[in-house]
């Protein structure tokens, strides 16, 4: 097939990798290239970089709605497919309405749960025990056209986002090339979404990683997990800012809310309303990432203490 492919992160990077093997992927389309670090450099986004690799033309418009060129371009193109992978930006109906097999989308959660930007953390963040792969053909909405086909993975108990982000990111690319294969010879029916049976993965922010430790000791968990490696769970031992990047659960203490019960080299272990949660590894901001026996001989952490 003639492809185009849209896409930005390190999600996205194998499915187009994969397609560049199967198909004939004729322009990458990703978001402009942005400041980031210390120095403020501009930075390619993950994409970019595959695509130059590969000599695939690369597009960046900062908003395909209403630009008149990106559109002739991919008239011009007129490809079999539009591949959408963590694009960054809904696609208008003008763009929609091009490729033979339409726009083809793929979501990292079994829709329609989970639509929207951050369906990986979210899936932990909210207790789930299984998630997946959808592949659907996109309409104007956010994540809610018909969906073509599905992989259930199981979500390791422990297992943090940054662990299944790398997990689903292989699952989809070969979906993906499943999906285009079975569209190309006519074996797939598209099935439409439930409506009432949605949910909705907003998009992260630093806020959201500070923990409150008035909720049970499994949510506090989960929480951690869920925002490893970005945000990061967080909380203060008096004004310092600590991240939490390793942690177990208890939960069968009951004590105040945020008390520091035990400090030693197992961990520091703080109580939430229902249960504990023993720290492994954490990092005071602006400091170096440390195990807790590094972390408690170069720093006072005093039991009893209640922290926020």
């Amino acid at each position: 097939m003639k492809i185009i492919f849209m896409g930005t992160p390190d999600f996205a990077v194998p499915t187009l990798e994969m397609l560049n093997e199967k198909h004939e992927v004729l322009a990458v389309f990703t978001q402009p290239d942005r400041p980031k670090g210390r120095g403020q450099k501009l930075q390619m986004s993950p994409v970019k970089e595959t695509a130059l690799k590969y000599d695939i033309p690369v597009y960046q418009p900062a908003k395909l709605k209403g630009d008149k060129e990106s559109l002739q371009i991919i008239k011009d193109i007129s490809p079999d497919a539009i591949v959408v992978v963590a694009f960054g930006q809904i696609l208008p109906k003008d763009i929609l309405d091009i490729p033979k097999y339409g726009c083809i989308n793929v979501h990292a959660s079994l829709l329609p749960e989970l639509r929207g930007a951050a369906p990986i953390n979210w899936a932990i963040i909210r207790g789930y025990k299984y998630t997946g792969i959808t592949t659907m053909k996109m309409d104007v909405g956010l994540d809610t056209g018909d969906m073509l086909l599905k992989e259930t993975v199981e979500i390791g108990e422990n297992e943090t986002a940054g662990e299944l982000h790398d997990r689903l990111m292989g699952i989809g690319a070969e979906l993906l090339i499943k999906t285009l294969e079975m569209l190309e010879n006519n074996m797939i029916v598209p099935e439409k979404q439930d409506d009432s049976k949605s949910s909705y993965a907003p998009m992260l922010n630093k806020e959201l990683g500070h923990i409150d430790w008035n909720n049970d000791s499994y949510n506090v968990y989960n929480l951690i997990r869920g925002v490893i490696p970005w945000p990061g769970a967080y909380f203060f031992y008096d004004d310092k800012m600590i991240k939490i990047w390793e942690a177990i659960k208890i939960e069968d203490i009951c004590d105040i809310p945020g008390k520091i019960l035990d400090v030693n080299q197992e961990g520091i272990k703080i109580a939430c309303k229902k249960g504990a949660i023993i720290i492994k590894e954490l990092q005071e901001i602006g400091g170096k990432r440390m195990d807790v026996l590094s972390y408690i001989n170069g720093h006072e952490i005093e039991k009893g203490k209640i922290v926020k």
